[in-house]
């Protein structure tokens, strides 16, 4: 995800319409921590958001958070199930249970 955030104005406009609202690094950042879920056979739909995923859409995380879902996009690269587990349970990314039912 760190090189999405450097990314030009030009390849931030290729995109398709109607689509506007689902850009950039915190779309990017929501679908890492529903991949993490998914990966943790954690059931959860496309609009549902849980821990910081609110605040990065309303673009009020930091460098931190950014940090966080790098090392959860590498840990989803790698295939690593010991670290996804325990990724999944940190309290920015675990899936409440009102959520997964």
């Amino acid at each position: 995800m760190g090189a999405c955030r450097h990314q030009t104005s030009r390849q931030r406009l290729r995109r398709a319409g109607g689509t506007e609202h689902a850009l950039g690094p915190h779309e990017i950042s929501g679908n890492v921590v529903r991949d993490l879920a998914a990966l943790c056979k954690r059931e959860t739909l496309n609009w549902d958001e849980w821990g910081r995923m609110t605040a990065a859409y309303e673009g009020r995380t930091g460098p931190d958070y950014d940090r966080l879902i790098d090392v959860v996009a590498e840990a989803c690269a790698e295939d690593d199930p010991a670290a996804l587990i325990l990724l999944s349970a940190h309290e920015d990314l675990a899936v409440p249970r009102h959520i997964t039912g």
